[in-house]
């Protein structure tokens, strides 16, 4: 059984850094393309950034480019989700995807989901 596990969400005022882990098991984290997404307050789920499973390609959304940084340690089953010069747009609830095969990897079509951690940012 695959799951996935958010951890490292909680407030932190604008301008701030937070780090978010999800933990993996139930499959061979390697062979899979791990995703970040978040969905805000009143708004659909969107894309925050991916890794790849071969070269550790990585994918980011427009509006987190250049704060954002996403990365894997294979040997922890984990994936990191560094998110520094937060911003209140940036609150919203960070959810975890897992897909072995997906392509389009902005796009929610992930196989596997984690339950979320929540992330707030004062003003």
């Amino acid at each position: 059984q695959v799951k996935l596990v958010e951890s490292g969400g909680g407030l932190v005022q604008a301008g701030g850094s937070l780090r978010l882990s999800c933990a993996a098991s139930g499959l061979t984290f390697s062979r899979y393309v791990m995703g970040w997404f978040r969905q805000g307050p009143g708004k659909e789920r969107e894309f925050v950034a991916a890794i790849t499973r071969i070269d550790d390609r990585t994918y980011y959304a427009d509006p987190v480019k250049g704060r954002f940084t996403i990365s894997r340690d294979n040997a922890k089953n984990t994936v990191y989700l560094h998110m520094n010069s937060l911003k209140p747009e940036d609150t919203a609830v960070y959810y975890c995807a897992a897909d072995r095969t997906i392509v389009a990897v902005t796009r929610d079509d992930y196989d596997y989901w984690g339950q979320g951690t929540q992330v707030t940012v004062s003003s």
